[in-house]
């Protein structure tokens, strides 16, 4: 039952004795304050990295060609490595058991129009598959399908971005753009986490890019994604082994790191893992050691309070006070001040992460927050410590005889 009086008590003790209480107080609010702001920071450097690859698949792999730096069995150094329709059937079917998704990439810079809006874009030529690497969402219509490649069909698929320069008044879907003198027929308009860069990008069927700008079966990228069966060591490895047969087939040297880049998201998205692990640790210890220094001060002081009123439960004891009643006032007492500090820090640690958050990023930490159920845990375990720390003295002074209570110093 609710007791009035035993309320009224507790707070005015805690008014009586402010210093006592603003001190107790401190040592909590400054624990979580810490506790918040460091798992804020840790939270803001994950959000970094998830944004960085936020529009590429988790598990891409990026196959570039480029020139040899180093001569190799009697070829000379400079060479330049041309991808072609063949090398891209060569991948698909030779390394089939580890891939989920495989496209490649043509880039064309064109002069787009639509009657009399006009505007520069970059073309990418893809196969079908290309839009499950890049997270394509389709916001309308639909987009490159084998249809389309096995017919060189002048289909283009727009991003949001081109629609609202190019198309003001009007909806793209189903309507013909001009992209440097041929016309192509829009059947779909998407968007992209990746933001502006991605929506302002045009994509088209690779076998229409090949016949239409240069008539030849080139390619400037090889992109896939391995299966999500593999772990981040055997898409290493699977990775590795692609390098290693498409040297040979090039006839590149093994030390040769710029004739074929291979870009491994496995790779990047391993050593991410294991630096966050690391830092994760690292704020962990240093969060727990603050909570650790949190209860140790909240301990000694609820000891400290618990002998100073030694004489005043000698008092209460000898009016008739029940054992119960002078540890149940003295743990309510420690439990009120250590949650509304407790409170009183997260407002501040989260206030402090939401002032300097901003400027945080050119440190590469984005969007810093805590959980607030992660902070109020955090809390709710220095309110037990304090509790504990209070109860067991708490106990042992109910216990003492009125008499010799009163005689403390």
């Amino acid at each position: 039952m609710f007791d009035l009086d035993l309320w009224r008590e507790i707070f005015q003790s805690i008014n009586k004795n402010r210093t006592r209480s603003i001190l107790a107080g401190f040592t909590v609010a400054f624990a979580i304050m810490l506790f918040a702001i460091l798992f804020g920071i840790a939270n803001g450097l994950q959000n970094t990295f998830t944004e960085a690859f936020v529009d590429d698949a988790n598990n891409a792999i990026f196959i570039r060609a480029g020139r040899t730096t180093k001569a190799y069995k009697g070829l000379q150094a400079g060479r330049q490595i041309q991808f072609k329709n063949e090398d891209f059937d060569y991948i698909k079917d030779d390394f089939a058991d580890g891939i989920e998704y495989i496209t490649a990439r043509i880039y064309k810079g064109v002069d787009a129009s639509f009657r009399n809006e006009k505007n520069n874009y970059t073309v990418r030529a893809v196969h079908p598959d290309h839009q499950y690497l890049e997270n394509t969402i389709m916001k309308e219509g639909r987009y490159i399908n084998q249809r389309d490649l096995e017919e060189r069909t002048k289909v283009v698929v727009i991003g949001r971005l081109v629609e609202e320069d190019l198309f003001l008044k009007t909806k793209a879907l189903g309507k013909y753009i001009n992209l440097s003198g041929i016309q192509y027929k829009i059947v779909g308009v998407f968007t992209d986490k990746g933001g502006d860069n991605e929506e302002r990008l045009i994509y088209m069927p690779v076998s229409t890019a090949q016949q239409v700008y240069g008539n030849n079966d080139h390619l400037d990228q090889i992109n896939l994604t391995y299966k999500p069966t593999m772990n981040h060591d055997q898409a290493i490895s699977f990775g590795l082994g692609i390098e290693k047969k498409l040297k040979q087939r090039f006839t590149v040297a093994k030390s040769d790191q710029r004739a074929i880049r291979v870009f491994n998201m496995a790779s990047q998205t391993k050593g991410v893992n294991q630096m966050m692990t690391g830092l994760g640790v690292i704020i962990l210890v240093i969060g727990f050691g603050t909570l650790i220094a949190g209860i140790v001060g909240i301990s000694n002081i609820m000891i400290f309070v618990v002998r100073e009123r030694t004489k005043e439960i000698g008092i209460r004891k000898a009016l008739g006070a029940k054992p119960v009643a002078i540890v149940r006032m003295i743990l309510i007492e420690s439990i009120i001040v250590t949650a509304l500090a407790g409170y009183l820090g997260l407002l501040i640690g989260m206030g402090v992460l939401e002032w300097v958050g901003p400027s945080l990023e050119e440190f590469f930490i984005k969007d810093p927050a805590v959980s607030t159920s992660l902070v109020i845990g955090a809390t709710v375990t220095l309110i037990i410590a304090g509790s504990l720390a209070g109860y067991l003295p708490a106990k042992r002074a109910s216990r003492i005889k009125p008499i010799v209570a009163l005689r403390a110093d």
